[in-house]
């Protein structure tokens, strides 16, 4: 490997929390496509806490921190979206989902935008 490449490491323990967390995510998601609804209700809290601590961990890798926050909006959607179908009549409320699925996008495109700008800057 050249000495030019950059190198990006992520320390063990933050990767089998990533990891845990994509078991923890499909357990929830099966639990909502299979209607076990006290299941799927608790694994909320484990899938979102997941998330968070590895956000919390990457905050010193900006563009880690910023996929990561993405993702945490992301499965709070996820979230929201299960517990309307499990418990509501009204499917429109669903589209409530919208709101963080746009912010995980607008954290994205603030990150990329950012990120074009700055490696386009010219002196």
């Amino acid at each position: 490997m050249p000495n030019s490449e950059n190198v990006f490491q992520i320390p063990q323990q933050y990767r089998k929390l990533e990891n845990l967390h994509i078991f923890l995510w499909l357990i929830k998601d099966l639990c909502w496509v299979m209607l076990w609804k006290p299941l799927g209700l608790f694994m909320v809290i484990p899938t979102v806490g997941a998330a968070v601590v590895i956000a919390w961990q990457t905050r010193k890798i900006y563009s880690e921190l910023m996929h990561n926050i993405a993702v945490v909006f992301w499965i709070l959607a996820n979230a929201y979206w299960m517990i309307v179908e499990f418990f509501f009549e009204k499917d429109e409320l669903r589209y409530y989902a919208a709101i963080p699925f746009v912010l995980g996008l607008l954290v994205l495109v603030y990150y990329y935008t950012s990120e074009f700008f700055k490696a386009n800057r010219k002196f």
